[in-house]
């Protein structure tokens, strides 16, 4: 704070001084004493009157805050001569009011500063930090301009010509605006030349976004061009320029000097070979090398005979890259020669015995690298499966002939093991032979962990990917044959490397899918939490765990996780600003575009979105057994009315995807798809081949997703209040009236969501009258089970009061609807119980979708309930005797009796068999999952768990170092199906508390009727 010292509002530095020191220690009473001193001395300034709220701010007393805040600046508005207006007193002000989201307050301070004092820099430059924290791009524009005629500064002109390229990229500024900071930049380039290689870039890129490229070509190669003193990012500036412009050859020309100067830039190798042949791909993307489909030539339009002279062109200059390397770890020019096979290959003149030789000498040089695999992966898809089987052949007998060190060997032996699995024949190989891979891979990891003795416990082991591997066949085994030690054994070697080494991220996330699949949800919890997800990883991370917890009673968790996920995201998009006024500052303006857009990003992620809805859906269901406290909950998001208006959103602007799929398990490649509750798909299966079309369509999936849960609480509001009309028509539960509009609301929603569901209302209605009968079935899968569910509690609740659904059999539409719901809750409820397993020894999506079923629908419906019964009995009222509302009130309360009972019976129902799961003494549930490897056979789970106990024994004597030999020692294989069982209890435990205290409530309800 030493920069905020001196004369401030007529206030000596001597006097302030001891307060900054006060609030910099943190010792906000002391700095609260002493504020309280200066302003009896100084009752009128402003800055005295800042620096209170200052503190209040910091103490936690934001109201306190605010209302010092707000006298502060009626003082400055006064326009009494006697104040003083400084940026200092005008910057304490807006930290405060930043801090409180008042920043139209903090902006109209500056405003006014600004009118008082035009010429001030100091002060305009506080206003333009005011406009970018409101992101008013065309202020900012304006406010910069200003202080560019005032200084004619360069810095000034470019943070006007940023907030232009801002208007254009993130609002709704047209593209003409470009030419007016082009002209802009034209005329101070006339009369003051640029100076900073920064504004030379975004001169650049603001010609490059009007397509006039050979403008920033002639400008690059004129006198600005000297401010790019990198000679290497000058050609590649260039070559890319060029190949906009589609002119191939000079662009060929600057990525080969750039490869001369940068052997082992691949990215420029591809646009180098794109530019040879006339690739129109590169005017799209010229970095993804996928996009070149197999038997696909299409894209390049060049003779035979041209073809073949650039290709041969390509050889000659790879050759040449080879001959000149002195560096045996560049790896560029070797993939460089398969990348021109491959395209070779792709139109009709390649060798696959070419490109297979290639792929050999590639593993000679670099097999032992982890990155090998990912390397070769884009040419193993040219190959045939003959091809790719002889390829497999050779590496495996080039292996047996490789010597030297060992962990070189090793990581060719991994290598090797990656390429079988990729190449997809561990899925038609007989189950023998898995087993003896899963194995394998075992013995490799244990006999080698002697390599690892030296290593940090921070460092990774040689071999580390070994066990993953593993883990993946044995999980196949298990989808295979659904012996659970197969699933057992997976998990036991992952838990085997984490005690070695604690540190392994890829490790942990395995498990948290595989224990999240064995419904033991705390210790994926654990294990996610392990994982120590911070910052942006929440946004990258966070579907690996997230889904699982939304359909699971771990509400307290599941709090904590969308809390903590929440705001970072909302502290950063507070904080985002000061970024992009920093990048401003320091003149760095290629980032404030940067920063700009990757908080428009963000804001309008979809797990953000969905996380926003989830958390207040997730406080209705905690309340639900309160009606009271549930419409709270609902008041404070305005009926929902707000996540209405956040679904309308998201029509207009769409919504970003920012997971990292690729760190997903082969068996659940999407949050949406897990191939283990299904039945084995043998040959079939090809999650490569169908990855792009599988992310597609969850993308899909999560749109509708969210779209039915933004209009979710809004419908459960309507439900509430509409179903109250029913007692008295148009007389609310307090007697306040009920607003005849809120059905027809209701109905619109519930239009709305049947067209979600992929059915017109009417119909969606038949369907649900067809399915109560028997005659119809609701179609798998479980979630959408869940969302008929939902459909039939609202459509309910909606005829309570419309009597618009006339039934078959002649009842009275009110009534017969509730005994509709009360018969499909209990229908869905017994046939999942019943077709449910030990949970112990019973994997999969039962338990899920009954917890979905207790806390959402059927919750749903008792707030209907008790919407319907307070209305009913309204406290402190005396019922009223009349002809025919007491007899229709009477009807009403018989069907509501009739409803509760058949809820708590249905409850009921579900406690039994999670009862029955709990009291299963502990020893029997050990035995049942441990036994399932304690094989003595030859065939079957339990070959891997024998390595395990095998190879610890030897390793004791081993020379492994002092921390590998302590954590074999601490390890128990007993543990872990332990670890399962009590996780397993308490999530069912968790779901027991939550039923019985909702057949707890339902029956008090039962008694106020």
């Amino acid at each position: 704070m030493s920069s905020k010292f001196g004369l401030a509002g007529g206030i000596p530095e001597r006097r302030v001084r001891p307060i900054w020191d006060a609030i910099d220690s943190r010792q906000f009473k002391n700095a609260l004493k002493q504020s309280g001193s200066l302003l009896s001395k100084y009752p009128n300034s402003t800055y005295a009157l800042a620096l209170k709220a200052l503190i209040l701010e910091r103490m936690g007393k934001n109201e306190e805050a605010l209302s010092v805040c707000l006298s502060a600046k009626d003082i400055l508005l006064n326009n009494d001569s006697s104040n003083v207006i400084d940026d200092l007193t005008l910057s304490t002000l807006q930290i405060v009011f930043q801090r409180l989201d008042q920043l139209d307050m903090a902006t109209s301070c500056y405003e006014f500063a600004c009118s008082k004092y035009p010429n001030n820099l100091e002060l305009m430059m506080g206003l333009f930090n005011c406009y970018v924290r409101e992101y008013s791009f065309v202020k900012q524009q304006q406010i910069a301009i200003k202080m560019y005629k005032i200084a004619g500064e360069e810095r000034f002109l470019m943070w006007a010509v940023c907030s232009i390229q801002l208007q254009v990229c993130c609002s709704n500024g047209g593209e003409k605006l470009f030419h007016l900071a082009e002209g802009l930049l034209k005329k101070h380039i006339a009369s003051h030349s640029l100076h900073e290689p920064e504004a030379l870039s975004v001169y650049i890129t603001l010609l490059e976004q009007q397509s006039k490229y050979g403008n920033a070509l002639e400008i690059l190669s004129g006198p600005l061009g000297s401010l790019m003193m990198i000679e290497v990012d000058k050609l590649r500036l260039q070559g890319k320029l060029l190949t906009k412009a589609r002119d191939y050859a000079p662009a060929a020309e600057c990525f080969q000097k750039v490869l001369e100067l940068c052997p082992d830039d691949w990215e420029c190798f591809l646009q180098y070979l794109g530019c040879l042949l006339e690739d129109e791909r590169m005017l799209t993307n010229t970095t993804d090398p996928n996009l070149f489909i197999l038997d696909e030539c299409n894209n390049i339009q060049l003779e035979a005979e041209v073809f073949d002279s650039r290709v041969s062109s390509a050889v000659n200059f790879v050759q040449k890259l080879i001959a000149a390397g002195n560096n045996n770890s560049l790896r560029c020019p070797y993939l460089a020669n398969l990348e021109i096979e491959r395209r070779k290959i792709l139109c009709g003149k390649g060798d696959t015995d070419k490109i297979v030789e290639d792929l050999m000498q590639y593993f000679i040089r670099f097999g032992h690298l982890g990155c090998f695999t990912s390397d070769i992966e884009l040419f193993l898809q040219v190959l045939d499966d003959e091809k790719k089987n002889v390829l497999l052949k050779t590496l495996e007998k080039e292996l047996e002939f490789s010597g030297g060190v060992p962990t070189k060997a090793l990581g060719q032996s991994t290598s090797v093991l990656k390429i079988r699995n990729f190449i997809g024949n561990m899925f038609i190989l007989p189950v023998n032979e898995v087993e003896d891979q899963a194995v394998r891979m075992t013995q490799m990891f244990c006999q080698n962990l002697p390599l690892s003795k030296e290593l940090d416990a921070q460092d990774s082991m040689y071999g580390e990917e070994l066990l993953s591997m593993a883990c993946d066949v044995l999980v196949q085994l298990f989808w295979r044959t659904r012996d659970l030690g197969y699933l057992l054994e997976s998990i036991m070697i992952l838990e085997f490397g984490l005690t070695i080494r604690r540190y392994v991220w890829q490790y942990k996330l395995l498990l948290v899918h595989l224990y999240s699949y064995w419904n033991s949800l705390p210790l994926a919890y654990e294990r996610y939490k392990s994982l120590d997800v911070k910052n942006i990883l929440l946004e990258t991370i966070s579907h690996h765990i997230l889904p699982q917890m939304l359909a699971s009673p771990m509400w307290a968790d599941l709090n904590d996780l969308l809390r903590e996920y929440v705001k970072f995201m909302d502290d950063h998009f507070r904080e985002s600003a000061d970024l992009t006024f920093l990048a401003y500052r320091h003149r760095n303006y290629s980032k404030v575009i940067e920063f700009v857009q990757f908080k428009e990003r963000l804001e309008r992620s979809n797990q953000y979105v969905l996380a926003k809805i989830e958390a207040p859906i997730l406080q209705i269901k905690q309340n639900s057994n309160n009606i009271d406290e549930a419409e709270s909950i609902l008041e404070s998001s305005k009926f929902g009315t707000h996540f209405l208006e956040l679904s309308n959103e998201i029509r207009s602007k769409p919504l970003t995807f920012n997971e990292d799929w690729k760190l997903r398990p082969w068996w659940t490649p999407t949050y949406d798809k897990n191939y283990l509750l299904g039945a084995f798909e043998g040959e079939s299966y090809c999650p490569r081949a169908n990855m792009y079309n599988q992310i597609k369509q969850t993308e899909a999936n999560l749109l509708k997703s969210i779209e039915k849960r933004s209009i979710l609480p809004r419908m459960v509001y309507l439900s509430i209040h509409s179903a109250s009309a029913l007692v008295k028509k148009n007389i609310g539960a307090n007697g306040s009236i009920v607003d005849p509009k809120l059905s027809v609301e209701l109905k619109i929603l519930l239009e709305r969501n049947a067209k979600i569901l992929g059915f017109p209302f009417m119909n969606a209605v038949e369907l649900v009258l067809g399915v109560s009968s028997g005659q119809k079935f609701f179609e798998e899968p479980s979630s959408d089970i869940i969302d008929w569910m939902n459909f039939c509690i609202f459509l309910n609740a909606w005829n309570l009061n419309s009597h618009e659904i006339m039934l078959s059999d002649g009842s009275d539409p009110g009534s017969g609807t509730w005994h509709i719901v009360s018969s499909l809750l209990r229908k869905s409820i017994i046939e999942k119980v019943k077709s449910a397993g030990p949970v112990v020894s019973s994997p999969g999506a039962t338990l899920p979708f009954l917890v979905q079923l207790i806390t959402e629908p059927l919750s749903w419906h008792g707030l209907i309930i008790q919407s319907c019964v307070r209305s009913l009995v309204p406290s402190g009222k005396k019922k009223k005797k009349g002809g025919s509302t007491e007899q229709s009130n009477s009807q009403i309360s018989y069907a509501l009796q009739n409803s509760i009972r058949s809820l708590c019976d249905t409850i009921q129902i579900v406690v039994k068999w999670l009862k029955e799961q709990l009291d299963k003494p502990e020893d029997e549930n050990f035995e049942a999952i441990f036994s399932t490897i304690r094989n003595q056979k030859n065939n079957g789970p339990g070959k891997v768990f024998q390595v395990l106990e095998s190879s610890l024994s030897l390793m004791k004597d081993a020379d492994l170092g002092d921390r590998i030999l302590e954590s074999l020692n601490s390890w128990n294989p007993a543990d872990i199906p332990r670890k399962i069982i009590s996780g397993q209890n308490d999530l069912l435990s968790e779901f027991l508390r939550i039923c019985e205290s909702k057949i707890k409530s339902l029956q008090e309800l039962s008694v106020n009727l």
